[in-house]
């Protein structure tokens, strides 16, 4: 029975539930189903499904979170960023809005989850580092902006295509003349309201009213009679469990493949840091791997009934939490009630005005995923990560998202191979009057003596940066003002070394010798001297040049007595 609690935490905590908290939990799980209804009815329409499957996953992701998750404030449920995902599968595949494209979402939701198990199965979240925060930020306001330029036809009444957000942008802009007045008119009302009330009445759920004033709005005036696209039908209740067509599966393996790893390495990233932010706040704990089987089984049912992809949603676990949320039955609320007005008011979402739909897209994309607080603190602070993000940002807008996830990926991954291949190799210096070596970049007025370099490796030893310690060693006894007689390596920053790294410095003793170059190495930790011994290395430069600190080194090659 413990095993089956540790993979179900509900079965531990339900049956023990404290009635108690059962007013603070109704309460917060209504208040958050009032902001997440009419944001799935909008992340729907981002990622080209019928309106219907985000409150299918919206529920799927509610419920069956609370069930496996290990969060008490945690809300789980469509997002913007893998809607985003999920759109540009659709449209790399060719489908069109309807059943193809509600079964490949589908496939896709079920093949992340799927995933997300694997990836508690075998405990592999480290897979989530092969997207920097940088890349993701880049990756999210370059996916933003596809899907604003997307839904500015749907905005004006025009039509317009293209490959890319830029050929879009401009077969939008070459329809200007044909904008449908009233259409246009509707929606510039409804940014106005959704943006109004987000900077004047925060507090007052913008994306409800937007929508129950859409609805009534459309009613009143007749809306669809002017012109107006509407979102068409939106059927009562649910669908039975379902896999998609295995043929789908095989025709779409690698957009399906693609998508599945996107949203993975995506959704993880949300789950992991908004589980530990509460579990920081309240004081409790979270199991990470748990929190990837809740996330794999959401994902999985939310799939089977036809839903679109789910994740936490920062915005929903915060406003959960701020409205009194005390444990998982908060979530289930959330669920029941979207379960209710799908069952209840589906019907009504029908009249809804599709430039009033776009209106909140637009508002959901822009104030969800284009972090420019965060661009402006990667200018601000290392402006290599804030150009990696504005690549990414270009590979999204250039090639579409699901070819922008393939692009971050590769950008993560070169920008680390690029930085470990680069360790930084800062010469040293003494500090006046005392035993220590620091950087001379940053203190000039350190003590240096003729002929002896003293250089610091901040890194590992192995094979990619092997060649770049010979290259460093190499320019700076070729750019010395004062012929070089003595080298010291201190080697405080290299906690590993393989064979290539330890093959290397044998080379480098023997490069010394034939250039009449002393060579000696300081703080050598134990697991690099350990190799170093298995390799004759340290043999071949003598143990009796291999020393405690750089200060011992250098009195050494200076003929001083060290100190004790």
């Amino acid at each position: 029975m413990s095993r089956w609690k540790r993979l179900v935490p509900a079965l531990e905590w339900l049956p023990a539930y404290d009635r108690s908290n059962l007013r603070y939990d109704a309460i917060a799980g209504i208040t958050v189903a009032a902001l997440v209804i009419p944001k799935a009815l909008g992340y729907a329409g981002i990622a080209r499904v019928p309106l219907e499957a985000g409150l299918y996953a919206a529920a799927a992701g509610a419920i069956v979170y609370a069930l496996f998750g290990t969060s008490r404030q945690i809300s789980t449920g469509p997002s913007s960023a893998l809607a985003a995902v999920a759109a540009s599968a659709v449209v790399t595949a060719g489908f069109a809005t309807g059943d193809e494209s509600a079964q490949l979402v589908a496939a896709i939701t079920i093949a992340a989850g799927v995933a997300f198990l694997a990836l508690a199965l075998f405990r592999m979240g480290w897979i989530s580092q092969f997207l920097s925060k940088a890349v993701i930020t880049g990756f999210l306001f370059g996916a933003a902006i596809e899907v604003v330029v997307g839904e500015l036809p749907k905005m004006s009444g025009t039509e317009a295509g293209g490959e890319n957000s830029w050929q879009k942008l401009y077969q939008w802009l070459e329809t200007i003349g044909e904008f449908h007045a009233a259409t246009f008119i509707v929606a510039v009302v409804a940014l106005a309201v959704i943006l109004g009330l987000r900077f004047v009445a925060p507090r007052v759920p913008g994306a409800l009213v937007l929508v129950v004033g859409g609805l009534i709005v459309s009613r009143l005036f007749d809306l669809a009679d002017r012109g107006i696209a509407t979102v068409g039908e939106v059927p009562r209740g649910l669908p039975l469990p379902a896999l998609p067509p295995a043929e789908l599966f095989r025709d779409q393996l690698s957009t399906i493949g693609i998508a599945a790893v996107g949203l993975l390495l995506i959704g993880f990233s949300q789950t992991a840091g908004d589980a530990r932010t509460f579990a920081t706040r309240h004081r409790y704990r979270i199991d990470v791997n748990q929190e990837s089987v809740a996330q794999g089984m959401s994902n999985v049912t939310a799939g089977l009934f036809q839903g679109m992809p789910v994740s936490t949603s920062l915005s929903a676990s915060s406003l959960n939490d701020s409205a009194g949320a005390r444990t998982p039955m908060a979530s289930i609320v959330t669920g029941v009630v979207v379960l209710l007005t799908l069952f209840a008011l589906a019907p009504l979402f029908s009249d809804l005005p599709k430039p009033v739909l776009a209106a909140l897209i637009v508002d959901a994309v822009v104030f969800g995923m284009m972090d420019v607080p965060e661009m402006r603190r990667l200018w601000r602070v290392k402006r290599a990560d804030f150009w990696i993000a504005t690549a990414a940002i270009l590979g999204v807008v250039s090639v579409g998202v699901l070819a922008g996830v393939v692009v971050g990926v590769v950008l993560s991954i070169g920008w680390l191979v690029y930085v470990s291949a680069h360790p930084a190799m800062p010469v040293l210096g003494r500090e006046p009057g005392t035993s220590a070596f620091r950087s001379l970049a940053e203190y000039p007025d350190g003590q240096t003596y003729p002929g002896l370099f003293v250089v610091r490796l901040d890194g590992e030893l192995y094979f990619v940066t092997a060649d770049s310690l010979e290259d460093r060693l190499r320019e700076a006894v070729v750019d010395a003002e004062e012929p070089v007689t003595s080298v010291i390596i201190d080697c405080a920053g290299v906690n590993f070394i393989d064979s290539q790294g330890s093959a290397k410095l044998g080379e480098l003793k023997e490069l010394a010798e034939t250039a009449g170059v002393s060579l000696r190495l300081a703080r050598v930790k134990p697991v690099v001297l350990h190799v170093l011994r298995a390799d004759g290395v340290a043999q071949k430069i003598g143990e009796d040049r291999i020393h405690a600190n750089v200060d011992r080194a250098v009195r050494a090659e200076l003929g001083e007595v060290p100190r004790a």
